[in-house]
């Protein structure tokens, strides 16, 4: 207005026609759609950061990131290993929908499992539009660095999307560790090198490249993933932490059962039986029987989370560095619960007492079970989202969502066109940043496989509303919880409220059949006598 007013002076129309031009300049290079950094951690459990809970993995750049952002305390994965909840990221499908329901390649069979397990995909289908594909088909450069695990060449992420692949190697773990060498094509490294830390300074790169447009930039990291290997500068610092802390209280760790057994232990029979020495070691255990971690104490486990913790905050300082953090969007998420109980692929598989840290990695404590569990310490995880400018923050969503869920929503966040026969069974939470009404209907787990963290029986659940119900393949017991009033899952409501029960059981067994879900037959060769001894000894 002012520009018009004075319109008649020669000045101030070179003024004003110069400044217009500035503007227009500047809007110009002002890339139409938003970058997007989708920052996703491996293993990391719902409290093992400090907004959500621990105090004692120190996390300063997630909970500043927390602070400016829109903090899922109810956000899930959509399963309780890491290659299915990958997949669902990528194309906005159940897994049991896609037909990926367990980690590549996936456990064996064993004769002392009642049923076969059902054969998942091995890749994506070439059918699939990925997230990455889409983004790229509307200019954005594409990029992972880290973990693929969705299937090996020539399936891997530069066949679904992405331009940039950094290490090529698309198996789930590090090849050889976190420290230098890593023995991974494309990541250079020196003596004292970590891993974490060197596909970081890739990241930083691909951002300071691509600054002057829309980027997709999947930082999907290994880490915390076994092998549990801190930076040593940090587990140094955890040590002496750790000696100033006054002693947990509770027990190290409680006995877990199996809850598809004909006579389910109780609380209190587990809590006898782990005082007898027939339970004294870390290894499947009889009564199948397993231990699950109580306490966050592992130094190791610490050093994992705080290098990781580091890497999202050079990222984001790298943002503000270049001036387009305010045209970033930034998502903070995890693959499935932290690993409370061991891996025992093996079920042979013995855990020295000296060597605990480096099979049993966090506690999830308040929530029940861990990583191969349909409890929530299997499922629930951490899930931050900024996107700066058009979301209300900081705020907290207490509505459940799912990782089927970011596909749509990132895709609103971008200004792009839905795409909802690719992410069928995503909903977009963009409401929820914005402060408006926002409800999701039931969500849905589906797993035909045996667990290797835990001994699991094949099981599907589901949540709505406050209530989940988790059933169980083998002799089809069920339990039903009510999270507002338990989140740790400890009272079965399934034989006081039967009609609740009944009523989430069909919608589990409709949506089943709404996706597709394969289930399993009967082993032929089941053999319950061949269950793990329980007379092996335990090692020192």
């Amino acid at each position: 207005m002012l520009c018009l007013r004075n319109f008649v002076k020669p000045i101030a129309i070179v003024f004003c026609v110069s400044l217009f031009l500035d503007m227009a300049s500047s809007i110009q290079a002002k890339p139409k759609h938003p970058s997007i950094v989708f920052f996703l951690v491996d293993d990391l459990g719902w409290r093992d950061v400090g907004c959500f809970g621990s105090s004692f993995y120190d996390t300063p750049n997630i909970d500043k990131l927390a602070s400016e952002s829109t903090k899922f305390t109810s956000a899930y994965a959509a399963c309780h290993v890491c290659s299915p909840t990958r997949a669902s990221i990528l194309t906005g499908k159940y897994p049991a929908r896609l037909g990926m329901t367990d980690w590549l390649f996936g456990r064996r069979d064993f004769p002392f499992q009642a049923l076969s397990t059902v054969k998942t995909i091995q890749t994506i289908p070439d059918s699939e539009i990925t997230l990455a594909e889409a983004l790229k088909s509307h200019g954005y450069s594409t990029a992972i660095f880290g973990k693929w695990h969705l299937g090996e060449e020539p399936y891997g992420p530069t066949s679904h999307g992405f331009d940039v692949q950094i290490p090529k190697w698309n198996k789930g773990w590090p090849k050889a560790g976190y420290h230098a060498p890593f023995k991974l094509e494309g990541i250079f490294d020196k003596p004292g090198d970590y891993l974490t830390d060197r596909l970081t300074d890739e990241a930083l790169k691909f951002i300071e490249t691509n600054k002057e447009k829309p980027f997709f930039l999947y930082l999907s990291h290994y880490t915390v993933h076994d092998p549990i290997q801190g930076r040593k500068d940090l587990v140094e610092k955890y040590r002496k932490k750790l000696k100033q802390m006054k002693p947990a209280s509770g027990p190290d760790f409680v006995l877990e059962g199996n809850p598809d057994s004909k006579k389910p232990l109780t609380k209190l029979q587990l809590a006898e039986l782990i005082k007898k020495p027939s339970h004294k070691g870390h290894n499947v255990l009889p009564q199948h029987t397993v231990k699950i971690k109580q306490h966050q104490d592992n130094v190791e486990f610490a050093g994992m989370v705080e290098s990781m913790d580091e890497s999202l905050g050079r990222v984001i300082a790298k943002l503000r560095e270049l001036e387009i953090e305010d045209n970033t969007l930034v998502i903070f998420f995890s693959d499935n619960g932290g690993m409370s109980g061991a891996n025992v692929g093996n079920p042979n598989r013995i855990i020295p007492n000296n060597k605990l840290d480096v099979a049993f990695a966090t506690s999830n404590l308040p929530l029940r079970g861990a990583k191969g569990w349909l409890y929530e310490g299997g499922v629930r995880v951490p899930m931050i989202v900024k996107w700066p400018g058009l979301a209300k923050q900081p705020a907290e969503c207490d509505v459940p969502v799912i990782s089927t869920d970011f596909y749509p929503s990132i895709l609103e966040m971008a200004g792009l066109p839905a795409l909802p026969q690719q992410h069928a069974d995503g909903v977009s939470f963009t409401a929820a940043l914005q402060d408006k009404p926002f409800t999701r209907k039931p969500i849905y787990w589906h797993f035909p496989h045996y667990s290797n963290h835990g001994m699991q029986p094949p099981s599907g659940a589901v949540r709505a509303g406050d209530y989940k119900l988790i059933e169980y393949f083998e002799n089809n017991t069920v339990q039903l919880f009510n999270l507002k009033n338990d989140i740790g899952e400890q009272t079965d409501l399934a034989a006081t409220e039967p009609a609740k029960a009944d009523e989430l059981r069909t919608l589990l067994h409709q949506w089943r059949t709404e996706v597709g879900a394969k289930m399993n037959v009967s082993n032929p060769d089941y053999d319950p006598t061949k269950y793990p001894s329980s007379s092996r000894k335990q090692k020192k």
